[in-house]
């Protein structure tokens, strides 16, 4: 298995196969509006400009399972990030990123036969994902997307 398999809700409604992503580096990330770390948008956005013409995609999932801060509805959020932080970047529906129930795309991520397992720790933790579903990074919320170590891996991921 790799993330190609998996499929999410954009944050539309509609069902999208992450086999979309196929031949694409993609970065994954848990997101939320209310939340120390919501500046970050501004620098994803930014990554996301500066390579998607050589084949990045962003793709940031909302979850309010950290204290709440993701609590409005998903018009809320879509207005929110491109009112705020002008994001053009892919957006899921909510999901859930941790606990009982994960959605079956972050089980995979971070369940016990994961590349980086172990379980998120805050919004805007990030999965860099190769061209062909390979999880290849994991970079943890503190770790802006501007970060040297974050650009080096999306620039390898490219090549």
């Amino acid at each position: 298995m790799n993330v190609h398999d998996f499929t999410i809700k954009t944050i539309t409604g509609e069902e999208k196969s992450l086999k979309e992503y196929s031949g694409k580096s993609l970065m994954i990330v848990n997101v939320a509006s209310k939340c120390g770390l919501t500046p970050q948008y501004a620098g994803l956005e930014s990554l996301y400009k500066k390579y998607k013409d050589r084949g990045f995609n962003i793709l940031g999932l909302p979850c309010n399972q950290f204290l709440h801060q993701e609590p409005g509805t998903e018009s809320d959020i879509q207005a929110f990030c491109s009112m705020n932080y002008g994001v053009t970047f892919d957006l899921g529906s909510k999901i859930e990123v941790k606990g009982k129930t994960p959605h079956p795309l972050y089980a995979f991520l971070t369940g016990d036969g994961a590349k980086f397992p172990g379980k998120i720790s805050w919004n805007f933790e990030k999965f860099l994902v190769g061209k062909n579903g390979e999880v290849l990074a994991r970079f943890s919320p503190q770790t802006v997307p501007e970060d040297p170590s974050i650009v080096s891996a999306v620039e390898s991921s490219l090549s």
